[in-house]
């Protein structure tokens, strides 16, 4: 079968798609959720139907049932969608009158379908019919179910109806769908290999951090092996950020509610803000963002244009509220640390300053081991502040930046944030998944709404131009990304543990002891396993907390001074004791 096909639009036009485009994936996947809706309303007739649209990488489709699905109904659905495809049967678009729909969803007992209806303003909707399956929806969808080639049904999940959780639960299937079964069987490897590279189940296996529901969903615990990674980031962080200009700051974590109510945050992002505290009759908040105290530091002193650029760095920890049904593990959390920065600059330094960010940006997740990336550049959406010039001049500066770095991107019309346009960088990891974490950004709302200025050439008050960027997020989250992206086997240099010195027998633990004291001394992160156990299992446990270097000590390495190193994957072959240290950093850099 061709890899295109030709779709009928609601308009009634014709329009060709690649099959695995993005569009042609979409229409795919949609088609595929309405074969599996009418599966469920044939197999379990007490079902109600909601919603079920395509999403990234698959598609859902949430159902109101008295019981709940299991593993056993998923395949005899499968079982019956296989049937349905087999038939089959032409997708057919027909409109109907709203209340002719209503009368019509009514006798089906589709209640949740009558909410729909009712809102759309249009006097006629539009319903999508195969075989027995009637469906409200826009489209539009493939010519005919025989066109779906390779489906999985992959899990099933509570959602509230509409997304709130006031409304009641339904039971939502998730499913994915591609055009080939090669396609399919290489994402469903993909999602195995996830799995086991899931950040929560290798941040527990290596007791690297843990979330405990006695202090509240979304705090993170940094446990001692995770708090040496972090370590290790925030003294690289530090490092590089002095090197590049850049002035490292602390701030409070809380502040009157006045400070947010100036920034706007209390106006535009109330829901995701806790509630104040009362200090002595004042209100404050755990502050969600960093950039308002920086501003505040910017505006201590008078400022003259031979000041710039002026750079302020934080690795600032800010909480925001998140529901907890949106939480996820150290991807989504209450509480995190965002390696933040604001640049104040002059108009006439903007290209030069974004184009500065972005090769730092990129510098810095090239060295954690990063080198594929897709990037957006956001521009003006409809409503926004400043002036048209100044955010033509922000955008061509950010398109400017990202060409002369000789980077892809794409372009994401209207979808700049009010204050200004943006680039939104995405890491790929060791499996192609995308994960945003970089940011820069270019603000006019900010400077305006604190008056911050400066004494010009002409000796006049101007208004500097602020950049707001995070190269990695926030530290949680791009942990998440790290463990994920190396499996937790971290390279050497961020390994919480570097080496793991393992006696033999009884009379080899001196000197393993001293090969430990001479490993730690000379910078080298060290344990030692002296258990009376057999060397197997030693080598067994080592592994599976992924230490990059074991050493093997035993009779022969006591009587000829040396260590039998091994890596995860092999033997190294026996090395003298002494300068083994030296041989492990050569491997570090």
């Amino acid at each position: 079968m061709s890899n295109l096909i030709k779709i009928m639009l609601p308009d009634g036009k014709e329009k060709e798609y690649a099959l695995n485009s993005k569009e042609g994936l979409e229409i795919y996947r949609h088609s595929t959720s309405h074969i599996m809706a009418q599966a469920v309303k044939e197999l379990f007739k007490d079902a109600k139907i909601t919603i079920g649209p395509s999403i990234e990488d698959g598609f859902y489709y949430d159902f109101d049932l008295p019981h709940p699905f299991t593993p056993i109904d998923l395949e005899n659905i499968e079982k019956r969608m296989l049937e349905i495809i087999k038939d089959d049967k032409p997708f057919i678009r027909e409109e109907m009158n709203k209340e002719d729909a209503i009368r019509f969803f009514e006798k089906q007992g589709e209640t949740y379908k009558i909410e729909l209806i009712k809102e759309i303003p249009d006097e006629k909707v539009s319903l999508y019919k195969h075989d027995n399956f009637v469906d409200l929806c826009r489209g539009p969808h493939l010519p005919s179910t025989g066109w779906v080639k390779a489906f999985k049904l992959l899990s099933i999940a509570g959602a509230y109806w509409r997304g709130n959780e006031k409304n009641k639960m339904l039971q939502r299937i998730y499913g994915t769908a591609f055009p080939t079964k090669k396609e399919l069987d290489e994402y469903l490897n993909r999602i195995e290999e996830a799995k086991k590279r899931d950040h929560r189940k290798l941040g527990k296996e290596l007791d690297l951090f843990s979330i405990n529901d006695d202090i509240g969903a979304g705090l993170v615990l940094w446990h001692p092996k995770g708090a040496v990674i972090r370590g290790i980031i925030e003294d690289f962080w530090k490092k590089e950020h002095y090197k590049n200009g850049y002035q490292i700051i602390y701030t409070p974590h809380i502040a009157r509610v006045d400070l947010w109510k100036t920034s706007g945050h209390w106006e535009f992002y109330k829901d995701n803000l806790y509630s104040p505290m009362d200090v002595e009759g004042q209100g404050f908040i755990v502050k969600p963002m960093n950039c308002p105290f920086h501003i505040q530091i910017y505006n201590s002193h008078l400022r003259s244009y031979r000041d710039f650029p002026i750079r302020y760095a934080e690795l600032g920890t800010v909480y925001r509220f998140e529901r907890s049904g949106v939480l996820h593990g150290l991807l989504r959390v209450r509480g995190f640390t965002q390696d933040d920065a604001h640049i104040f600059c002059r108009p006439d330094q903007l290209e030069q300053e974004i184009g500065s960010v972005l090769n730092f940006t990129i510098y810095i997740l090239k060295s954690f081991g990063f080198n594929e990336f897709d990037i957006y550049l956001s521009t003006r959406p409809e409503k926004y502040v400043g002036s048209l010039d100044n955010w033509q001049k922000a955008e061509s500066a950010l398109k400017t930046a990202l060409e002369n770095a000789g980077l892809k991107f794409q372009i994401d019309a209207g979808e700049g944030v009010f204050y200004g346009p943006k680039i939104d960088i995405k890491i790929k990891d060791t499996i192609g998944r995308a994960w945003q974490c970089s940011t820069i950004q270019v603000d006019f709302n900010l400077p305006d709404r604190f008056n911050v200025a400066y004494r010009g050439q002409d000796d006049n008050p101007h208004q500097p131009i602020m950049i707001h960027r995070a190269l990695m997020g926030s530290l949680e989250r791009f942990f998440g990304c790290l463990i994920e992206h190396y499996a937790g086997e971290f390279p050497l240099w961020l390994a919480p543990t570097q080496a793991v010195v393992l006696s033999i027998t009884d009379k080899s633990v001196d000197y393993a002891k001293k090969v430990y004291d001479r490993l730690m001394l000379d910078g080298i992160r060290t344990e030692i396993d002296l258990r009376n156990e057999k060397l197997g299992l030693k080598i067994r446990e080592a592994e599976l907390k992924k230490i990059p270097f074991m050493l093997v000590v035993g009779d022969k390495e006591v009587e000829n001074n040396t260590v039998a190193p091994r890596t995860r994957i092999k033997d190294i072959g026996a090395m003298p004791a002494i300068g083994i240290e030296k041989k492990i950093k050569i491997f570090n850099a």
